[in-house]
């Protein structure tokens, strides 16, 4: 099985876009797929396949929790948090804040007195769908207010690989989130090629090579997919495959008939060259 990830730095390049018509190619080739939207916080593979979401399944994220009794306030957990959750005023025990926690267990792993318990609490909810015969859609959705989404998209991505082993899947797709944040790193991680989504404008240019200097750091080959080419100057995207020795492997123009596809749910009629 084959792991890709679909992603981008910025927003609204058509990530969501690519990774359907990639997988529908995958499967009109006789291709299993597995296809994972791990944008958690704004999930839209599946409007854009028209499927319903139906039995979600609840995701759970370990929060600390203190025990004032045995807290002999040395620290040790205020200053190793690197996400800065935990803080203590004057002789109070620590306190956490939940929306800058992401549950990795530090606190809990190093308090010397064992004052630290985790608790676990919903967080998101993930579901798996059969779309088709030999395509599977796995979609993970944060709850209202969760800030750190780290947990959900780690358990989307775990989801999605089970069901892709279970299928014997030929591929695994994960389709991120925007930017270059944990949430989007967490995605990331176990693939082996990364097609980055862009633009043929300045704002696609910059934020491609924020995202292809992180591939670089976390060691995953590279590819170039130039959305809406021909739109402007596809120069800058071309500027940007050549600093970075990558290929452009694929040039989508902008399309009426891909327009009025993804608009009515209908993306896997439409076929990439």
């Amino acid at each position: 099985m084959k792991r890709i990830v679909i992603t981008g730095g910025k927003g609204g390049t058509g990530k969501s876009t690519f990774a359907i018509l990639l997988a529908s190619k995958l499967v009109r080739q006789g291709k299993k797929v597995v296809l994972c939207d791990a944008d958690v916080e704004c999930p839209n593979d599946y409007l854009m396949l028209a499927v319903d979401l139906k039995k979600p399944k609840t995701i759970y994220q370990d929060f600390p929790v203190i025990d004032n009794e045995k807290c002999t306030r040395c620290d040790k957990c205020v200053e190793n948090c690197r996400f800065n959750a935990l803080f203590r005023i004057g002789d109070k025990a620590p306190q956490v804040v939940k929306n800058l926690c992401c549950g990795c267990g530090l606190c809990w792993g190093i308090c010397p007195e064992g004052a630290i318990s985790a608790r676990k609490e919903p967080c998101g909810e993930s579901f798996a769908e059969k779309v088709s015969d030999n395509f599977w859609l796995v979609t993970g959705r944060s709850l209202a207010g969760v800030e750190e989404t780290g947990p959900i998209v780690a358990e989307t991505k775990r989801r999605a690989l089970e069901l892709a082993r279970e299928v014997k899947a030929d591929f695994l797709l994960v389709d991120t989130a925007a930017g270059t944040h944990c949430s989007v790193i967490n995605a990331l991680i176990g693939s082996e090629l990364a097609y980055v989504v862009t633009e043929p404008t300045p704002l696609g240019a910059h934020d491609s090579r924020q995202i292809i200097r992180l591939l670089g750091i976390i060691a995953i080959p590279v590819e170039l997919v130039l959305n809406k080419s021909g739109v402007a100057r596809d120069e800058v995207i071309e500027r940007i495959a050549e600093e970075f020795d990558v290929k452009i492997t694929y040039k989508v123009p902008y399309s009426e008939e891909l327009v009025r596809a993804y608009s009515k749910g209908k993306l896997m009629e439409f076929k990439l060259e």
